[in-house]
């Protein structure tokens, strides 16, 4: 994390308790006006001063059965006319210009359900938090745009570290989904043991793909870059069965293949089983998943590296059995070159 770390608000500092609580009369929502004009404008001033033109969205994702912001979420989550309907080109590692960068943080200063950090590696980092905090770090001390942020009205403070400023990295197995994973899935399409990929390519979205050997390439080259990947087995032809298996109470993801052969998820509780019973009226195949992660059981997972092979992404799916064994034998295969090296200098 860059060095230098400013917590811009509108808050003035006079009006905190002794816990540093805020206890004025400013409203915890943004005016969508000048007041937030000026955050904007105190943002521009920071990357100016650090010098740069570009950001990249990191960990982006949209609002899913909760939503914990003040205001409501809006229709396309704020980034319609940012990006594409099917927000392409929002997702993990994209680089954005500042401008865009700043209407991204215009979203998420109304809540209107799209998050994302906007960072250049150990040189620029920002993340908008709850109640209209921000917090911008950068590899410069930034004076000026400290002294633009003031003349606007918003108080920056500097602080030793953000609140947000830990590694990030979810806990479990980061297996990437290389040469070794896909000739894996293809064995296990070709043994009919997968049928089903899932593509979450923001938090809390997804998308569903049927596998077969002649599609699995197809499906590879149009995934979202950094992508989070859940191999499922195959749905259940029987979607009555399915649908009157439902628990009694509480919300679960249901999974169904239309007549067209597409896939499409949604979340669903017990109010919804009338209406989605219509909606699914004619469907080749569904499933019924759990919410919780102790009682998913998919196949196994990966994350999609970079085309360099990095990986850069830092969510993890939960891990599968067979990820942990995949795990066990990376550590048992480091461990083994590692003796080999130390017997090979003893010889």
């Amino acid at each position: 994390m860059p060095p230098y770390v400013y917590r811009i608000t509108k808050y003035d500092p006079a009006d905190r308790d002794e816990h540093g609580g805020y206890i004025g009369a400013e409203d915890a929502t943004s005016d969508h006006g000048p007041v937030e004009a000026a955050y904007l404008q105190a943002i521009a001033a920071f990357a100016e001063d650090t010098g740069i033109d570009h950001l990249a969205i990191r960990e982006p994702g949209i609002s899913g059965l909760a939503h914990f912001g003040l205001e409501p979420t809006v229709d396309g989550h704020g980034l319609a006319g940012l990006f594409p309907r099917d927000l392409s080109g929002f997702h993990d590692g994209a680089e954005v210009p500042v401008s865009l960068g700043l209407e991204l943080v215009r979203a998420m200063l109304r809540d209107n359900g799209a998050w994302c950090r906007l960072a250049v590696e150990d040189t620029f980092d920002l993340r908008v938090g709850w109640d209209q905090y921000v917090y911008v770090s950068s590899d410069k001390a930034c004076e000026r745009a400290v002294a633009r942020t003031r003349a606007l009205g918003l108080f920056p403070e500097r602080l030793k570290s953000s609140p947000y400023d830990t590694d990030g990295d979810e806990p479990g197995v980061q297996r990437p989904a290389d040469e070794d994973f896909w000739g894996r899935l293809r064995w296990s399409v070709a043994m009919r043991q997968a049928a089903v990929l899932e593509e979450g390519y923001l938090h809390n979205a997804s998308r569903w793909h049927r596998l077969t050997e002649d599609t699995l390439d197809a499906v590879r080259a149009r995934l979202a870059p950094r992508a989070r990947l859940t191999v499922w087995p195959d749905l259940s032809t029987d979607v009555d069965v399915v649908l009157a298996s439902l628990p009694n109470e509480g919300p679960v993801e249901f999974v169904w293949e239309d007549e067209e052969g597409a896939l499409s998820s949604t979340i669903v509780d017990e109010f919804d089983y009338e209406e989605l019973a219509a909606r699914v009226a004619g469907a080749r195949a569904a499933t019924a998943l759990s919410l919780a992660p102790d009682e998913r059981h998919p196949l196994f997972t990966a994350v999609l590296p970079d085309s360099d092979g990095v990986l850069r992404a830092r969510w993890r799916p939960e891990p599968t059995p067979g990820d942990r064994n995949w795990a066990l034998l990376q550590t048992l295969h480091r461990g083994q070159l590692c003796t080999g090296a130390v017997t090979e200098i003893a010889d």
